[in-house]
């Protein structure tokens, strides 16, 4: 019992010393919130984005001198890619020095070694203007689609009676990305001084879409001749509904042949790389021999034409 007490006195003891020496004699400093300690407007900028701006810069000026960049803004907008130049380059390069060096570590040592990195790098740019192209081609592809419902917005907002203008300023506010932003920016356009056709012609250009075209030359024609135009749209709105249904059912016949081609082109890669990771001595005679690797080099030449042929084939024009 007389232990206990002991423990207790001690352990008593103990805490009132410590919160003596932290609470009286050494009181902790107040702490200041980071927004006081910085002075209004003030950006504290680390080492890693000092490096980050020093080589944007670096590539800023490259981009420059050279007078034209590998990816320009007018792409990088089309493909719904809020960066800019400078940053996507930055962000690509990146990427390919990264699989330069996993091209070295994995093929080492071995003669193979140069070319895997150099191929591996460059797959950078190549993915980054596929996958631009593949956006590009997708948001087109919605714009297109989302043009009948717009339309039919325009109409409606015709017979209520807004002007052109406003209504398409309201349709841009109604409907999805990608229509509501080149909506918006004919309705900037227009209001910086540009001619309104001017505007509609150069957004059609720009979606390269034969059907807002017909849309921009119908304004045009009635802006011209007068007329009622909310009933001009409703038609050329039902003959884009019209095309638009065509359109998918060749899709949907199309797409059979599609997924066929693609099985084509992508088995052989997919065995050959298969074969090469698990059985790497399997290739050994081809890659020894200068005859086998002229005859990789002539089967891979063979199966690019196969596949830009059968792509060609495959591919409906409407």
């Amino acid at each position: 019992m007389n232990d206990i007490v002991l423990f207790i006195g001690l352990t008593a003891a103990l805490l009132s010393l410590l919160a003596v020496v932290f609470l009286v004699i050494g009181p902790p400093v107040a702490r200041v919130s980071f927004e006081r300690r910085n002075a209004p407007g003030a950006v504290k900028t680390t080492t890693m984005s000092a490096l980050t701006d020093r080589t944007l810069s670096v590539i800023e000026r490259g981009i420059r001198r050279r007078g034209k960049a590998p990816f320009n803004a007018e792409e990088l907008e089309q493909a719904d890619v809020r960066m800019k130049p400078t940053v996507f380059l930055f962000m690509v390069v990146t990427v390919a020095a990264a699989l330069g060096v996993a091209g070295l570590v994995a093929a080492r040592p071995s003669v193979w070694m140069i070319p895997l990195a150099a191929g591996l790098a460059l797959l950078a740019p190549l993915g980054a203007k596929f996958i631009l192209r593949v956006r590009t081609a997708r948001r087109r592809s919605k714009f297109s689609e989302q043009l009948d419902e717009t339309l039919g917005l325009l109409a409606g907002g015709l017979r209520a009676g807004h002007s052109l203008l406003r209504a398409i300023d309201a349709a841009a506010q109604e409907v999805e990305s990608p229509t509501a932003d080149e909506f918006a920016r004919i309705v900037n356009e227009s209001r910086i001084g540009r001619d309104l056709s001017d505007a509609l012609d150069n957004t059609a250009i720009r979606m390269r879409s034969d059907d807002f075209q017909w849309v921009a030359q119908a304004i045009a024609i009635n802006r011209e001749v007068g007329g009622n135009l909310s009933g001009v749209l409703d038609q050329v709105g039902h003959t884009i509904r019209e095309r638009n249904e065509i359109r998918r059912q060749v899709k949907t016949l199309a797409a059979e042949g599609k997924m066929s081609a693609w099985v084509l082109i992508l088995l052989p890669v997919g065995v050959f790389a298969f074969l090469l990771l698990t059985q790497p001595a399997y290739f050994s005679g081809f890659l020894d021999n200068i005859l086998g690797v002229i005859a990789l080099i002539v089967a891979g030449v063979l199966l690019i034409v196969g596949s830009l042929w059968m792509m060609a084939v495959v591919k409906v024009k409407f």
